[in-house]
């Protein structure tokens, strides 16, 4: 079974800036959704794209299962999108046996910026860049699909 283990903070600097690798357009869309699982549909740069399921409700670990699907096909499941649609920058900054990607949030989440960083498992520990703000991981109103259905950027971040 697949896991995701990851934390999630805000980003409070921009020393990660010049550190990063270029940055990739999604276009995120969530076709279902509930309290403990999500469907959603992701286009990389407008030429490639993603359905992704996941499922679980802890604050770092999940259950999640990725399939490369065809351009088309995910152009169309985005129109029957619930709630709004993600507008962001990816980029990645690799840091020793991490790598933090930063998203940088367009449209209805203009303003938001938020760092994940990948885990082997929920003990390990990273060393946090300065850049780094608070911790968001298990605040549910930075999950992506949260952030779809509530269509703006959570109140302390404005």
């Amino acid at each position: 079974m697949a896991k995701e283990i990851e934390r999630k903070f805000l980003v409070s600097g921009d020393e990660w800036k010049d550190l990063a690798e270029a940055g990739t357009r999604l276009t995120q869309a969530y076709i279902m959704g509930g309290p403990d699982r999500s469907l959603r549909v992701r286009i990389f740069n407008d030429q490639s794209a993603r359905l992704t399921i996941k499922i679980g409700t802890a604050a770092m670990t999940r259950d999640e299962y990725e399939y490369d699907i065809p351009i088309d096909d995910a152009r169309e499941m985005a129109e029957h999108a619930t709630g709004v649609i993600i507008d962001k920058t990816r980029y990645r900054l690799p840091d020793g046996d991490f790598v933090w990607e930063i998203d940088v949030f367009h449209g209805a989440h203009a303003g938001l910026i938020v760092a994940e960083v990948e885990l082997p498992d929920e003990d390990t520990q990273p060393a946090f860049p300065e850049w780094l703000g608070r911790e968001v991981t298990g605040d549910n109103r930075y999950l992506n699909h949260t952030l779809s259905t509530t269509g703006g950027v959570p109140e302390e971040t404005e």
